[in-house]
């Protein structure tokens, strides 16, 4: 019997003979610095269906000889790669053979943009050739697409829309965007074979009529957890797609007139109980239309009116530890996704979500003169309106321009009008490249709120530098809002703090074939101080020093352990409706209510343990954990804390998926071990591809908390009592138990084109995880149809 690894070798061979050196245009060896190639064009057109057999594929340039990047560089590629490419005067081409000699690849049929858990190919081609943003076209041995948009140094996002699986090289990938390109893929004897088609109507590029794209291809393998480019890319580079060849030559462009018109109907009932028992109410069908219109090759237009901005999938469950910390979700709706990284602003001065229910809006995004544009205006709805009598009105631009192949300058603005009142920011921020191996990076901006007559302002400021070297790093960050800073158009998850850290580490690099391949070791020493304290020269409010270790081990497996020593300082904003309640100095048995003191500074040692597997071809997980000796924010005073967060996947076959993930916070009190708190959210999510375009969905989500009545256990041990308008009140034992439910099928043969049924039930537990009685709070059935016209 041939083994696996002859007949990997024997098709290698095979395919390279289908491939003449008198056929094929030329040969580009990435590991040889071949990376400039004159790209050729062909008037062809062919079907896109994963064989790469036609005659046209001889006559592409063929891109071959890749290196790993990751877990370590520099390295040439376990496993061989070739990319052919070649354009016609409407779209670019390519074709990949993804060799395995090792067995068959990972490969499933899941939703779109979910492609990260199979072997996958992802091609970045900066079609603006400035080296600081790239669009990614990724597929899986099927065919099944992924695509997003890369800007380099991001760390944040206008919408939160990123999809923490899809990591590229060493940038975060927004996977918002949903373009319409052509796609299919095979599962061969030697790997896999996927052929793309992209039209240039998707794209959007300079406006000359000969220019260059960048372009790097990326090739991630499940069974080793290696990752391969084509254009050799060096971890300590600060500037990753700045690391890549070009396409050369490119030539009368025809992309034709881009006009996408996207009507949408919605119908919904929604079930409450009343008084009369449960009831359902029907709301009238909606229509409402978005549309795109490409005014240049580089700029587009969006409007909407009356759309449905519902979420088909509900916001993953979250747990609060710190009360001074408010909880982000991300950004989920199609018109904010689209080009959303045109609006990416550091602290998220830019959230889309706070426009709830616009009536109306309109978008202008695009690249002008070297320059990336984003200009939002909205019109919501009167009730998220102060008063109820108003349509608050949104007015959001965002530049950005290249300084350069390795720095940035970017302006934002932003303009919340509600009536009489406004919240207004403004932003100028920059990354500048410092060699190859550091960067620098600054933001001032400043806000200014009216609110029934009274106006605030506050800045907000931020700095930092990184250096990566080949064995040593250190990041360093300083940044202060101020505590009357607002932004009604953005995300900060605490104003009113100066925070500090500086973190030095070292790092090995091993050998692919060792169990070990790459070690790192850093020192995080930070320390945050209230805003006010900070600017009268007082001293920091909580104090910490972290030890981490992380290791990638061979066969895509990481590990990392943590200890983290920390002091905390009393934050009396927090607890400034507490009261104690104490015995009368009258005694007799009368009780006083007296205020609740300011408390210690409480010492910290916590342990932490992270670990992540590679994707098997079934299974795949995550777990950290943390536990030890932490604030108990709850009473002010030390606890015991167990933190666990687990995720886990499992696809008994190509079509099936099931994701399990479960959170847990818990804080005991240490002298008896009583329970203060403890929080707990499993969410399961099953999914069934029927086919390409078609899948169901089933969520299913129990959030249970339990909170002890509290007391000031570490010194009084008096009954903590709670100020409210109606009086001061003693705390109770609370319990929470809500389940959510909610189901979907889906049909999008193309993006813009989808039709969506599902429904939605919010249910209570009679007891913790006892499912009896489960009693209805509310549920919803929801009906949408949209469907694409492209001209």
């Amino acid at each position: 019997m041939v083994s696996t690894f002859v007949l990997g070798v024997l098709a290698f061979q095979a395919a390279s003979t289908q491939m003449p050196a008198g056929g094929v245009t030329a040969a580009y060896s990435g590991r040889e610095g071949r990376l400039s190639v004159p790209l050729p064009r062909v008037e062809a057109s062919i079907e896109t269906d994963g064989a790469l057999t036609e005659p046209v594929w001889q006559q592409a340039a063929l891109l071959n000889a890749f290196t790993q990047f990751a877990p370590t560089d520099n390295q040439p590629a376990a496993d061989s790669t070739q990319v052919l490419v070649w354009y016609s005067p409407t779209a670019i081409h390519f074709g990949i053979r993804a060799f395995e000699s090792h067995g068959t690849p990972t490969a499933t049929l899941p939703e779109r943009d979910r492609i990260f858990g199979d072997d996958n190919i992802q091609i970045l081609i900066g079609t603006f050739h400035d080296g600081r943003q790239a669009l990614m076209f990724a597929v899986n041995p099927r065919g099944v697409q992924a695509d997003g948009a890369l800007i380099e140094g991001r760390n944040v996002s206008a919408g939160g829309s990123f999809n923490s699986a899809a990591v590229i090289g060493r940038e975060q990938a927004d996977l918002s965007p949903n373009w319409v390109w052509q796609s299919n893929g095979r599962v061969t004897e030697f790997g896999y074979e996927v052929e793309i088609r992209i039209p240039f109507k998707s794209l959007r590029y300079q406006s000359a009529n000969e220019q260059s794209w960048h372009l790097n291809v990326m090739r991630q393998v499940r069974h080793s957890g290696f990752e391969d480019a084509w254009a050799p890319v060096q971890r300590t580079n600060t500037a990753f797609l700045s690391q890549a060849g070009e396409l050369t030559g490119l030539r009368d462009l025809r992309r034709g007139l881009v006009v996408e018109l996207n009507p949408e109907l919605t119908m919904r009932a929604t079930g409450a109980p009343t008084a009369a028992g449960y009831d359902y109410t029907r709301e009238n069908a909606q229509l409402g239309v978005n549309m795109r219109w490409g005014i240049t090759t580089n700029l587009n237009l969006n409007l909407t009116a009356h759309p449905d901005y519902s979420q088909i999938e509900s916001d993953a469950g979250q747990l609060n530890f710190d009360p001074r910390q408010a909880l982000f979700f991300a950004e989920r709706r199609p018109f904010f996704l689209e080009a959303n990284e045109l609006f990416a602003v550091p602290f998220n001065l830019i959230y889309t979500r706070r426009i709830v229910q616009p009536v109306a809006a309109v978008k202008l995004t695009g690249n002008v003169s070297g320059t990336n544009i984003g200009l939002l205006s909205a019109v919501d709805d009167q009730d998220f309106s102060r008063t109820g009598d108003d349509n608050p009105i949104f007015n959001i631009l965002r530049l950005q321009r290249p300084l350069g192949g390795r720095s940035r300058i970017g302006l934002a603005y932003t303009d919340r009008i509600d009536g009489s009142d406004y919240n207004r920011v403004a932003d100028v921020d920059g990354r500048i490249g410092i060699g190859r191996s550091a960067t620098f990076n600054f933001q001032l901006a400043g806000s200014t709120t009216r609110i029934n007559g009274v106006r605030t302002s506050a800045p907000l400021w931020s700095s930092s530098i990184n250096v990566r070297g080949q064995r040593f790093g250190f990041n360093g960050v300083f940044q202060g809002i101020g505590d009357k800073f607002r932004t009604q158009s953005g995300f900060t998850s605490r104003a009113g703090i100066v925070y500090a850290s500086v973190d030095p580490s070292i790092t090995w690099n091993l050998s692919r074939d060792n169990l070990l391949q790459r070690f790192t070791f850093d020192i995080n020493y930070n320390n945050t101080w209230q805003y006010v304290t900070f600017r009268n020269g007082g001293a920091s409010q909580d104090r910490k020093v972290h030890f981490n270790a992380n290791a990638a081990l061979r066969g895509g497996w990481t590990a990392g352990v943590s200890l983290l020593t920390e002091t905390f300082g009393y934050d009396a904003a927090i607890y400034q409706n507490y009261r104690l309640e104490v015995p009368s100095a009258a005694g007799g048995g009368a009780l006083d209510t007296i205020p609740f003191p300011e408390g210690p500074r409480l010492p910290n040692l916590d342990y932490i343990i992270s670990i992540g597997s590679p994707q098997f071809r079934h299974f795949s997980f995550n777990f950290f954990t943390l536990w030890g000796r932490d604030e108990n924010f709850f009473e002010w005073a030390s606890g015991d804390i167990i933190w666990i967060t687990l995720g886990a996947t499992f696809r008994p076959s190509e079509r099936a998926r099931a994701e399990l993930s479960y959170n847990m916070q818990q804080v005991r009190r240490p002298h008896d071990g009583s329970l203060v708190n403890r929080g707990q959210i499993p969410r399961l999510k099953l999914e069934y591809q029927v086919s390409r375009p078609l899948f169901v969905r089933i969520v299913g989500q129990y959030r249970q908390e339990q909170t002890d009545s509290l007391r000031d256990y570490a010194r009084t041990g008096a009954p903590i009592l709670i100020a409210t308008p109606g009086g001061v009140v003693r705390t109770q034992r609370e319990f929470i138990n809500e389940v959510h439910g909610e189901a979907l099928v889906s049909y999008q043969p193309v993006p813009g084109t989808v039709i969506l049924v599902g429904y939605g039930s919010d249910m209570t537990d009679g007891g913790r995880f006892r499912f009896n009685p489960l009693v209805r709070t509310s549920d919803a059935f929801f009906a949408k149809v949209t469907y694409l016209f492209r001209l």
